[in-house]
């Protein structure tokens, strides 16, 4: 069976632990109308609409 030579260093061990604590940023779509940022599947903000027609009133 193997046997570590050496200890694994706390900045080591934290650092392979850290990696899955990255976030990604969320993924971001254009509107079609607009051409706004918009979160994919999601009611645009700017205007309002979604799936081709306008879903919310926008003021």
């Amino acid at each position: 069976m193997a046997v570590p030579k050496k200890k694994t260093s706390k900045s080591k061990s934290r650092s392979r632990r850290a990696s899955a604590w990255r976030l990604s940023a969320p993924a971001r779509s254009l509107c079609p109308h607009c051409s706004a940022a918009k979160m994919p599947h999601v009611v645009c903000q700017a205007c309002g609409w979604y799936g081709g027609r306008q879903a919310v009133d926008v003021d």
